[in-house]
This record gives C-alpha cells, sequence and structure tokens, in this order.
C-alpha cells in the first residue's frame, strides 16, 4: 500500500475543472417557455410559510422581524413551490427590497435571485396579520446581463484552456513521434552494422 504523500497517477494528469454555469445560455427563452415558469409569473396566491408550528400571533411577530432584516420564506399555493426570498434590510419600515409604508396592513417585498438557471425578480405583498397575499416572478433583464456577461467569459475561459491542453496534447505527440523515429532510425544503424561485424568476425 502507497503512503498518502506518494503522487499517484492522477495528480500527474491535467487539472481541467469547468465550474457549473448560474444561468443557462438563453434565460429569456426559458423564462417564456417553461411551464413552471409560465405558471409562476401570473399573479396568484402566496402564503408565508415560516414557523408553521407556532402559533399565529407568534408567527406574524417573526414574519414581520424576518422581513425587516432582509429575509422571508413564501409558497406559492396553487403549485406549492417554496421560495427563499432575500433583499435588502428594512429600517423606519422601507427598503428597496421590503416596504411596510406602501399599503396599511400589508408589506410588499421584491427579490431577485436565479432561479432554475434564470435571473428573475419575486415581486407580491403579504398581509402581516393572514400572513398570505398574492405575488408573481418576472424576468429580471438587467441582471439577466450582468450574469450572460460573466457566463460568456466563462465559456471563453474555458474554450481557452481546452485550445491550450489540445496544443500541449499535439506537441506531446508530436515529440513521441520523433522519439519513436529515432529509435527506429537507430534500430535500422544496428542492424544495418551486424552483418558486417558477422563477415569480419569470420575472416
Amino acid at each position: 500500500m502507497l503512503p498518502f504523500e506518494t503522487s499517484s497517477i492522477y495528480d500527474q494528469l491535467p487539472r481541467f475543472v469547468f465550474k457549473m454555469p448560474r444561468v443557462v445560455a438563453d434565460q429569456k427563452a426559458k423564462f417564456e417557455s417553461d411551464e413552471l415558469f409560465r405558471r409562476l409569473s401570473r399573479e396568484s396566491e402566496v402564503r408565508y410559510t415560516g414557523y408553521r408550528d407556532r402559533p399565529q400571533e407568534d408567527r406574524q411577530i417573526r414574519f414581520q422581524n424576518g422581513c425587516r432584516e432582509g429575509q422571508t420564506e413564501v409558497a406559492f399555493t396553487t403549485t406549492g413551490t417554496n421560495l427563499q426570498l432575500v433583499f435588502s434590510p428594512c429600517t423606519n419600515g422601507y427598503s428597496e427590497g421590503c416596504d411596510f409604508e406602501k399599503e396599511h396592513g400589508k408589506v410588499h417585498i421584491k427579490s431577485s435571485f436565479i432561479m432554475n438557471g434564470v435571473c428573475v425578480r419575486w415581486r407580491g405583498w403579504i398581509d402581516v396579520e393572514r400572513l398570505d397575499g398574492v405575488g408573481c416572478l418576472e424576468y429580471d433583464e438587467e441582471r439577466a446581463q450582468v450574469e450572460d456577461a460573466v457566463l460568456r467569459e466563462q465559456i471563453d475561459r474555458y474554450n481557452q484552456r481546452l485550445r491550450d491542453f489540445e496544443e500541449k496534447q499535439r506537441a506531446y505527440r508530436a515529440q513521441q513521434e520523433r522519439h519513436a523515429e529515432a529509435e527506429v532510425e537507430a534500430r535500422k544503424k544496428v542492424s544495418g552494422l551486424s552483418p558486417d561485424r558477422t563477415s569480419s568476425a569470420s575472416n
């Protein structure tokens, strides 16, 4: 058995890792054609899903505190799709992602994230007492452009590494072929000398 310090054959192989892309190649097309996105893009009933084992009053407090801290859990009741929403923390009842002031008794929430390889934005409101409301998903064009640029850069880097690897492979094969040819030439010279040696030995 080899000690752990000994380098194995795997250490000598080239490290060729491709990070999983965060988004798909054509996000907008997927958002518009995917059945789940089509259903979630229509405004429908949503429900706060946090702390379901607690009394209603406790859940109301925890929901509002979570919103002020910048996170909450909701589910689309029609599809059962659960989402963990994250947004900027709320100060004095308002932030870019959370607004207690817009409508009395309701909190309006916006949260951007990547779902199934597509940049989306959740937009909706939840009643602070009933803990249900209305929400939908929208395609996040601005964020999608940023992620597309990252994806293109990642693919370019991968392709460059692939080209470098193939170039090294070609150089290695050429070197091996030259080495093999040199061995063949050396053998020819040795076999070419053998008959002369035999005849000189017989003289």
